[in-house]
């Protein structure tokens, strides 16, 4: 009476319209996941968190428990309207006649609505069984009054209804009409005319109304609700709640309709209980509206003490809710029934009916969206194992459920609803920092697998462009211990691209009874959530370390996303050191270095690879076209100091171009060089080494013009968006020396053998350059001060004679000696652009 005296017949159709559409996607949804495995007690807290993973689950649930604790405090001060309505003394007398005996005031009200939430207590105490038969009882009650009410509507003849209405101190009696069926009142009653609410004295609107019409549709829920009691919820709680809908929506169209076809609108707007007055025998009305709203306010509560105990259960919110897990030795949840309770009771001090109305109706559709959004994740994740029995489901169903639910929470109070909004968030925020890890399972990673895969394929290599190249590493770990700073620094040479940490096991398996790296995967995930580094593991077994290395650059990554750089630590004598126990990650004293990684090599315990086995897998990933970086010295980088450092002078990076070892050949432009330019700026642009300042050392010699080939290396960086100091460098000494040890002047035999193999074979200057040479460019480097926090050095290629291996690998050595952190670059692929 209350939608149509307000609304008319059209708009409370439209309203019984949208309500029921809503709920009609949800309901589907809710059968869906219902249907596709065991259900535990919680219901809809149950079904999302289960789907949608612990954040969105403990936050929907609490939500869920106060729409359900609100409702139950909505329903039992209905009831308290319904019994003051028809006991209660009427205003502006001091003394009731007859059954009016009833004071009314604020305080009698919430003495009364106590009274009746305490018989609800009691029954959800009982248990479910003694619930489940008092519903059913009551069930019977309502079909009867229902079935009384229809029969009134024909048998009652027409008469005028006295309303008493509250006017300040006093009443006033207005007339309300039954005028029976009749045309001209149907006529009257079609349109809105919304007024004032006689209980709050408030301004009636489509949205207010609808909030409070909306309330006496929540119910659906309350089968799912009771999930954990009953016997077969996947069979029971589709057909029931299916059954529900229909029902009720056919019941409340067919009310909406006689109520416009026989009641004036003054009967309607001003008499909530007019159904009473016209009926063939009011006490029966009387106790169906008292039955029903019990039945409604017990529903709620035991739902609400429910959701709780499955979220205690859970353990989402810790210690906060572990007096909600007791139970009774039926396995009743008492505790989480009289926490309910509780605060029912303190929403009961809100007073009106109507006050809290729009706020319960927001929280259910909050929940109804999220039950939708939970069913919809289930169906666009594609999983093998979403398998509902109920069939009669699609993703648009989901959608326009979720759609529905969001435009009628701002219809009805945008305030209210960016309120619960911001509250939700800020629960999903604290769950998912705060409450631990579970095994549910979370439909995240089904989604963004299933994201991920679609845009793989997509990702064509055919269409790669230089301009948009990123570098994508491959950092090879034989023991974490030992590696820490390194994994840390190659994290910021990434610069958003692929990152794996890959690791060879020295081990056959078939002398092995299973698989050994699956218990060290855990290990190493540990690891790279401890260091915070972005960066994928991979993990093989092979006979020998190169081979191993090999598998790796073959078969890392997927489609375009595949390794293009290889990155080794440097192969020497010196002792490694346990990064891994002193790093800030692992320092913490409730944290444990991870014992899933074995001691670190001791200094006279022989290597797992040899030198000549080490330059051959640098060898193998310039012949697979992968670009190589050897990195000496990097755990003696203290990244937090050096850019922690004073701020005058700013840390600098030092980048030498030239290849040292090839005097005869010293070029800035070729692939290699400009490759080694690129990955130094890429770790300038890195958060953490913005502040330090590129150094570019030009190498120069008497009578070649200085000045020309830093105003070309100059342009260079400059059309390359590169921004570096350059400083020129003599070394007429130095390429003396290595003068002196060849066979001839320049331009001899020597070089134009090395001119006739061109650059796609390996060079046969290794034998030509002495130690003497190397140690004097050693010293050149090294000479350049301010000592930077990195060197960028050319990493020549490795020799055709693989006898020469060792004799390389010792260059290096003797280049590299005593340059603290360094990095040896041999790139193989263009990755500079000065285009568009």
């Amino acid at each position: 009476g209350f939608v149509v005296g307000h609304a008319g017949l059209y708009q409370a159709l439209a309203m019984f319209a949208v309500a029921y559409f809503i709920i009609g996607m949800t309901v589907l949804s809710v059968c869906a996941i219902a249907t596709n495995g065991a259900l535990d007690a919680g219901g809809a807290y149950y079904m999302i968190s289960r789907a949608l993973g612990p954040e969105f689950g403990g936050s929907i649930g609490i939500m869920f428990f106060l729409a359900n604790v609100c409702g139950s405090a909505l329903y039992v001060l209905g009831l308290v309207e319904a019994v003051v309505d028809s006991f209660g003394i009427p205003p502006g007398q001091e003394a009731g006649t007859g059954v009016h005996v009833l004071p009314q005031s604020y305080w009698y009200e919430l003495l009364y609505g106590t009274l009746l939430l305490a018989l609800c207590l009691l029954v959800c105490l009982v248990g479910a069984s003694i619930y489940a038969k008092a519903t059913f009882l009551i069930f019977l009650i309502v079909a009867a009054v229902l079935g009384t009410i229809l029969v009134s509507f024909f048998a009652t003849r027409p008469l005028k209804v006295p309303i008493r209405l509250p006017n300040g101190s006093g009443t006033e009696i207005d007339n309300g009409s039954f005028t029976g069926f009749s045309l001209s009142t149907l006529r009257d009653n079609l349109g809105g005319e919304y007024g004032v609410d006689y209980t709050t004295g408030q301004m009636m609107s489509f949205s207010s109304v609808f909030a409070v019409m909306f309330n006496g549709c929540t119910g659906i829920m309350a089968g799912s609700n009771m999930s954990g009691d009953l016997k077969r919820p996947s069979y029971s709680i589709p057909r029931g709640t299916i059954s529900a809908v229909l029902f009720t929506y056919l019941v409340y169209n067919l009310l909406a309709f006689l109520m416009c076809a026989t009641c004036n609108r003054t009967l309607l707007q001003k008499d909530y209980g007019f159904l009473r007055d016209i009926s063939i025998f009011p006490p029966l009305v009387t106790v169906g509206i008292y039955a029903a709203t019990l039945s409604a306010a017990m529903s709620n509560l035991i739902g609400a003490s429910r959701i709780l105990y499955a979220l205690a259960r859970d353990d989402l919110f810790g210690r906060a809710l572990a007096l909600a897990k007791k139970t009774s030795a039926s396995g009743n949840p008492v505790m989480a029934v009289i926490l309910s309770w509780l605060v029912v009771q303190i929403v009961l001090f809100s007073g009106k009916l109507n006050t809290i109305a729009s706020v319960v109706t927001i929280f259910f559709l909050l929940v109804y969206a999220t039950v939708n959004l939970a069913c919809l994740a289930l169906e666009w994740a594609s999983a093998p194992n979403f398998r509902p029995t109920f069939r009669y489901f699609t993703w648009h169903t989901c959608l326009l459920g979720i759609a529905g639910c969001c435009v009628m929470m701002f219809l009805i109070s945008p305030v209210s609803a960016s309120a619960s909004l911001g509250f939700l968030l800020l629960l999903l925020l604290a769950l998912h920092y705060l409450s631990p890890s579970s095994t549910w399972g979370y439909i995240s990673q089904a989604l963004i697998f299933h994201q991920v895969r679609k845009y793989l394929l997509m990702l064509d290599v055919r269409k790669d462009h230089v301009k948009f190249w990123r570098p994508q590493m491959l950092l090879m770990v034989q023991n974490p211990r030992g590696s820490a700073r390194l994994i840390d620094f190659v994290n910021d040479l990434k610069k958003s691209g692929l990152y794996v940490l890959g690791h060879v096991e020295l081990q056959d398996l078939d002398m092995l009874p299973s698989d050994p790296l699956q218990p060290q995967q855990d290990s190493w995930l540990s690891l790279v959530d401890k260091l915070n580094v972005k960066a994928f593991v991979s993990l093989t077994l092979a006979p020998s370390v190169r081979h191993g290395v090999r598998q790796l650059l073959f078969t890392s990554g997927l489609g375009g996303m595949r390794p293009n750089t290889l990155v080794l630590g440097f192969y020497d004598d010196e002792a490694p050191q346990d990064g891994l126990a002193r790093h800030p990650a692992f320092t913490s004293a409730r944290e444990e270095v991870p014992l899933g990684f074995p001691p670190l090599r001791a200094p006279t315990t022989p290597k797992l690879l040899s030198a000549r086995e080490y330059v051959g897998i640098v060898a193998d990933a310039l012949k697979m076209l992968r670009n190589v970086l050897l990195a000496r010295q990097l755990e003696s980088l203290d990244k937090a100091w050096e850019l922690r450092r004073a701020a005058s002078p700013p840390p600098t990076i030092h980048v030498w171009p030239v290849n040292l070892l090839r005097p005869d050949s010293a070029r800035y432009a070729d692939t290699c060089s400009l490759f080694l330019l690129q990955m130094a700026c890429v770790l300038n642009m890195a958060r953490a080494w913005r502040r330090a300042r590129l150094r570019l050392f030009l190498c120069v010699e008497a009578g070649t013009m200085p000045h020309a080939q830093e105003e070309k290396l100059r342009q260079l960086l400059k059309d390359l968006r590169i921004q570096a100091q350059i400083q020129l460098v003599p070394w007429d000494a130095i390429t003396r020396l290595h003068w002196q040890t060849c066979q001839g002047p320049p331009g001899g035999p020597a070089e134009e053998e090395e001119e006739e193999e061109g650059v796609v074979n390996f060079p046969t200057n290794t034998t030509q350059v002495s130690d003497e040479y190397v140690c004097a460019a050693n010293k050149l480097v090294l000479e350049q001060s301010p000592a930077p926090a990195v060197r960028f050095l050319y990493l020549p290629r490795p020799p055709a004679d693989t006898s020469l291996y060792p004799l390389y690998l010792h260059q290096l050595e003797l280049l590299t000696r005593g340059l603290g952190p360094t990095v040896l670059v041999h790139g193989v692929s263009a990755v500079t652009s000065t285009q568009l």
